[in-house]
């Protein structure tokens, strides 16, 4: 394995630069809609009053916003076959190189065509990454330990926001164009070192597996599970649990994006794109993508306006961390009913602010037409807090676990293709809602928080019902839930009765010396019948 990398926190931590890329691109635009120099160069409104440019139309720039998650869905429809051929390694590097071509084109835009077209690319590459990272680290990664390594990703993006915002508030202060060209270039700067990182690291042992590179596949779980050592018990049983799986897999045919349709598949789909749908209609991104339209109607302009928006940036930072620790001890059901019930609840109170302290505006406020209702006193201030809770609501529950939970629902055949698929479900709402937001601001002003609300109630009801729990089984494990003879036809055991397993590797480890005995005898003796259907089906179901 040479110069590779073999610790997981290692490999994790420079995987989600992947992610980090897609939070880049949320706050450089909120960042950069409210100022002067964006709005003077891509104006289509003439002048307000003050003498203000209005900037592009509030559909144009619902349209500007939303051309990197329409090519984010495209391509992340395409990164399950591009990763099932070419390794999940190589793709996350093709993204890479997709990301500097489009931000090349963003940051020399001419005009509102060339802004959009290179946004369309940059989203290709999120597409790409955002669907593959949380497939190679959920393959790479222990266990008991997956849930706080995939969650990395929403950690990252929540970094990218933040770190972003700085910089485009900091280029805020520079006269002319370079206020927005140069933010736009210096977001190549993650993606170049991400591509050579990659280098470095370990290919996914699953998707070795599937290509017959049996020997590849045990150097890197020796690498990373086993710490060098070959004989290490985690080793011998991933690699045991991997080979069965992939035998079992072989047996039953090829795989297209239909057969995630078929009976046996449909429930594990529905959960997996639905949990990526529901994570954007908490209206998380829209708090993000235009946060600066809501404190804009709490009363904050300027400098005041940009800097709280800021704070939440740091709030979502920060309370993304407990997550990373304690959610594979919590649970992903808790985690997601909880975050639920907490975001409709500052929706609504938000929605009651604003229609009982609003007052409208029909020109918007500071040439912002979509800030279309203005608060006063105690009001605005209660605006920014129930924002600043929403956001810190969100960031330990849906961000991270809409993320953690699609790669571990669906057997390795068809996990390529079936995270892309949530994945691209996720991009294809986060397009609708960037398009949707500022003429709702608009036009139905503080219901547009009502209709959040009301989907926070539908996903709290969906995830009771129909989500089982997956945190700290191994993968091959997770599908007899959803097989389970004992339970509903195709549903396989009731979401309710599922249970975590986080404290397995202890007993796995208690359980070592048997293990390692029977794994050399065994070793010794294994011959052709190990492949055969009913012992692979007998040691799945183990």
């Amino acid at each position: 394995m040479g110069m590779m990398i073999g610790n997981i926190y290692f490999i994790s931590a420079i995987a989600v630069v992947g992610g980090g890329l897609f939070g880049f691109d949320i706050s450089s635009m909120s960042a950069i809609i409210p100022t002067q120099p964006y709005k003077c160069y891509f104006n289509q409104g003439g002048l307000n009053p003050q003498g203000y440019c209005y900037g592009p139309n509030t559909d144009v720039q619902g349209g500007i916003t939303a051309s990197m998650p329409a090519g984010s869905w495209l391509a992340a429809l395409v990164s399950g076959y591009l990763s099932d051929i070419l390794g999940r390694k190589k793709a996350i590097m093709i993204g890479c190189v997709i990301w500097v071509i489009g931000s090349i084109i963003v940051s020399a835009s001419q005009n509102i065509g060339m802004l959009i077209a290179g946004r369309i690319i940059n989203g290709m590459c999120v597409g790409i990454c955002s669907a593959q990272v949380p497939v190679y680290i959920s393959e790479i990664a222990p266990p008991s330990k997956r849930g706080r390594l995939v969650g990395m990703q929403q950690w990252a993006i929540t970094w990218g926001i933040m770190i972003m915002f700085y910089i485009s508030y900091g280029s805020s202060f520079i006269k002319g164009t370079a206020a927005f060209r140069l933010p736009w270039g210096l977001q190549m700067i993650p993606a170049i070192l991400l591509f050579f990182a990659m280098f470095f690291l370990p290919e996914s042992p699953r998707w070795l597996a599937s290509k017959d590179r049996w020997q590849d596949c045990r150097d890197v779980l020796t690498l990373v599970h086993g710490k060098g050592d070959p004989h290490a018990v985690l080793v011998s049983k991933e690699f045991d649990e991997i080979k069965a799986a992939v035998e079992f897999e072989r047996q039953n045919a090829d795989v297209t994006y239909f057969e995630l349709l078929t009976p046996k598949m449909i429930n594990r789909t529905h959960i997996g794109v639905f949990t990526q749908i529901w994570s954007q209609l908490t209206g998380m991104n829209v708090m993000m993508y235009y946060i600066t339209y809501v404190f804009a109607m709490a009363g904050l302009s300027g400098n005041n306006l940009l800097v709280s928006s800021s704070i939440q940036y740091v709030i979502n930072v920060v309370m993304t961390v407990p997550a990373l620790l304690f959610v594979d001890r919590w649970g992903r059901r808790p985690t997601l009913l909880i975050g639920a019930a907490l975001m409709m609840t500052w929706l609504f109170a938000n929605a009651g602010i604003l229609a009982t302290y609003g007052v409208y505006q029909p020109d918007g406020i500071d040439g912002q037409r979509e800030a279309s209702t203005l608060v006063h006193g105690a009001a605005s201030k209660a605006i920014i807090a129930c924002s600043y809770l929403f956001v810190a609501s969100y960031a330990p529950t849906w961000g991270p676990v809409s993320w953690i939970y699609p790669p571990e629902l669906f057997p390795l055949r068809v996990r390529g293709k079936a995270v892309a698929l949530a994945t691209s479900a996720n991009w294809a709402f986060n397009f609708a809602l960037a398009y949707f937001v500022p003429p709702a601001f608009v036009n139905i002003q503080w219901r547009t928080y009502i209709i959040f609300g009301v989907f926070c109630i539908a996903m709290f009801l969906h995830v009771l019902f129909l989500f089982p729990e997956t945190a700290g089984k191994p993968l091959e494990e997770i599908t007899v839930i959803f097989e389970d003879p004992n339970g509903f036809k195709y549903l396989g055991t009731p979401a309710w009765k599922t249970h975590g397993s986080y404290h397995r590797e202890k007993e796995l480890g208690m359980a070592a010396a048997d293990e390692e005995k029977a794994f050399k005898r065994g070793s010794e003796t294994a011959s052709k019948d190990d492949a055969s259907p009913e012992r692979v089906s007998e040691h799945i179901e183990k």
